[in-house]
């Protein structure tokens, strides 16, 4: 009975509807990769090719030329340099302060808890347009001697650093809280009857098992950061403090823009980004999944 139960089980046709998903998935799939497939072939061609025949047209030859000359042409390294420079300490500060108020919110009682979480979460529902101008005066108006070159927030890495940590702290407190929020209270009251200290608490206790977590938000924001093209545009002015995004500038001419070659740009720029995503892509999975398993 079993083998024929099997066996009617694997000559059950396909529903239609089962179909139909299928191909509205990989339909969807294909729209998603379509930009980044026109980008790689528009980067491998040369730009005499397509200006000849036109990008719909069967290539001739498929070059690297463009990564060699959009790597030299826009001084890739340097800008690099300059968004690791506002891209890591970003991180790190963010996760800190967040997991901070996240940890008091979440293993204290007070009556302002809520309020407290709320003020941080305010901030992202908060258009970042709207803030330009203030924020715009406020940077040229704050000196900070023996920090930056000019004594000024604006035209500096520590100003788009402060932006970063204040924008995404609202969203890395709401999620780390939570988090913070099913792991068991026995364990924080067995330190404290131990004697532990609250410091001791938050970094030796709570935070080694907020990793998942840690390490998904650290993706998302490493990820965030890096992309950032609003903000490096407004609060930086001299062209070799900004990062790698607002850079790719470089490569558009006064009178004449080679399209296959920011596309080459680009595709360069977006590596290490793939990269940081590969590495914690195991981290990055398990923490945004964790909390589902759990009652």
């Amino acid at each position: 009975m079993s083998s024929v139960s099997a066996l009617a089980k694997q000559r059950t046709p396909i529903r239609p509807g089962r179909i139909l998903l299928h191909v509205f998935l990989a339909t969807m799939a294909l729209a998603w990769l379509a930009p980044l497939l026109w980008a790689v072939y528009a980067a491998l061609r040369p730009y005499g090719e397509t200006s000849e025949k036109g990008y719909v047209s069967w290539p001739d030859k498929l070059t690297f030329e463009n990564f060699t000359n959009a790597f030299t042409q826009s001084d890739m390294t340097h800008y690099f340099g300059n968004t690791m420079l506002i891209a890591i300490p970003a991180v790190l500060v963010t996760l800190f302060l967040s997991s901070m108020v996240a940890f008091y919110v979440s293993r204290f009682d007070f009556r302002i808890n809520l309020f407290l979480l709320l003020v941080f979460t305010a901030g992202n529902l908060l258009p970042q347009q709207v803030i330009i101008t203030p924020l715009y005066r406020l940077y040229l108006l704050i000196d900070i001697p023996g920090i930056t070159m000019s004594g000024k927030l604006y035209d500096s890495a520590l100003g788009l650093v402060l932006i970063h940590v204040a924008f995404q702290s609202g969203f890395c407190a709401f999620v780390l809280s939570n988090y913070m929020k099913m792991l068991p209270h026995e364990l924080t009251e067995a330190a404290l009857v131990d004697g532990a200290s609250v410091w001791r608490l938050y970094w030796q206790i709570t935070l080694p098992l907020c990793k998942p977590a840690m390490a998904a938000l650290g993706t998302l924001l490493s990820i965030w950061i890096y992309n950032d093209f609003f903000w490096a545009l407004v609060l930086i002015s001299t062209g070799e403090n900004m990062p790698i995004t607002s850079a790719l500038n470089n490569l558009s001419g006064q009178y004449f823009t080679d399209p296959n070659l920011i596309a080459a740009g680009a595709l360069i720029t977006a590596v290490p980004v793939l990269i940081v995503y590969f590495l914690l892509q195991r981290q990055f999975v398990s923490g945004l999944t964790l909390g589902a398993n759990k009652g």
